[in-house]
């Protein structure tokens, strides 16, 4: 089986002005005229700095976007009530007819979006579990009865249902130990950010022996990275120029985990995680703000197409409606 590289652009750090939304929506623009394959935005109720609701702009996005498929890396998934989130999602992916994609997580240590929620953090791995398992049901059976700790519905059918069969698959972000079991037991796929191939590959193993215990498999296509990046002359002087942005562990350099370099230092890179077993990549652009729609240009222009499987001739029709 031939695995189908796919790449997308991640919102999440770009730091757009919170007082000219245009800006915003015109790089999302130059995006799909690149031929990206998706864009990703966050999830954060309280931050420091201006974020958006991620339900509310991917259906924007849905209605101003023609090809490009979107997603969350990640929703926050015990800061919502699954029922209504179901519907919402099951809503946006019949309009979109598919193109959304979905990552969920259970929020950092640090996050005030639980005291936000009113949700203890202590059970939001819980939380979590019931909240897939029972958005699963809601999304492809009738007449839904569950009883969990934390969520109960009874005799409860969702309509209409999402345009995906089953709906949206549900990927899962982490790389703790817990994370990696939850994928392998309740969930579709793995996206993990700050990862090296190496901690991938283990990753990978480690979930498939958690699926086989649970008597299921996770598609060997469902598995990605989200990658902080900068291009320049050189890795170091990447690094310089991304700034604090991209250091996101304290055990590693920050040339561990993240694309760093020439765009022929990218693709080795990337390459690296795809002979780890990875195929779908979240590229986040680091750097000044300035530097942005370069960044996401030339990754497009010069990274991108050496990598990413070509689309179908039905992939090309489907992604133009």
């Amino acid at each position: 089986m031939t695995m189908k590289v796919r790449i997308g652009i991640s919102l999440a750090d770009s730091s757009f002005d919170d007082h000219n939304p245009e800006a915003l929506l015109s790089f999302i623009d130059d995006c799909e005229r690149w031929n990206i394959d998706s864009v990703w935005v966050s999830d954060r109720i309280v931050a420091p700095r201006p974020t958006l609701d991620p339900i509310v702009f991917m259906a924007y996005l849905a209605s101003r976007m023609r090809n490009m498929k979107f997603g969350t890396s990640a929703l926050v998934l015990p800061t919502r009530q699954p029922v209504l989130l179901a519907k919402q999602l099951a809503t946006l992916d019949y309009l979109c007819k598919g193109r959304l994609l979905l990552v969920v997580g259970l929020g950092g240590d640090d996050s005030r979006d639980f005291e936000a929620a009113g949700v203890r953090k202590e059970e939001r791995g819980k939380r979590g579990n019931e909240a897939i398992i029972l958005m699963k049901k809601l999304w492809s059976e009738e007449n839904v009865n569950f009883d969990g700790q934390f969520y109960s519905v009874h005799d409860l059918t969702l309509l209409p249902r999402p345009h995906q069969k089953g709906g949206p698959p549900i990927w899962v972000g982490g790389r703790s130990k817990a994370a990696l079991r939850r994928v392998g037991k309740l969930a579709d796929g793995w996206l993990v950010s700050s990862c090296t191939p190496q901690e991938v590959a283990f990753g990978i193993e480690t979930i498939r022996n958690h699926a086989v215990e649970a008597g299921r498999e996770v598609p060997e296509d469902h598995y990605g990275v989200l990658i902080p990046y900068f291009i320049a002359a050189d890795s170091d002087e990447a690094e310089r120029t991304a700034g604090p942005s991209i250091r996101r562990r304290q055990d590693l350099a920050p040339q561990e985990y993240c694309a760093l370099g020439t765009t022929e230092q990218i693709r080795r890179k990337l390459q690296e995680y795809i002979d780890a077993g990875a195929t779908k990549f979240v590229m986040r652009p680091s750097g000044p703000k300035e530097s942005l729609d370069a960044q996401v240009k030339t990754l497009a222009k010069e990274v991108i197409p050496a990598l990413q499987t070509p689309f179908s001739q039905t992939e090309r029709l489907e992604r133009l409606g």
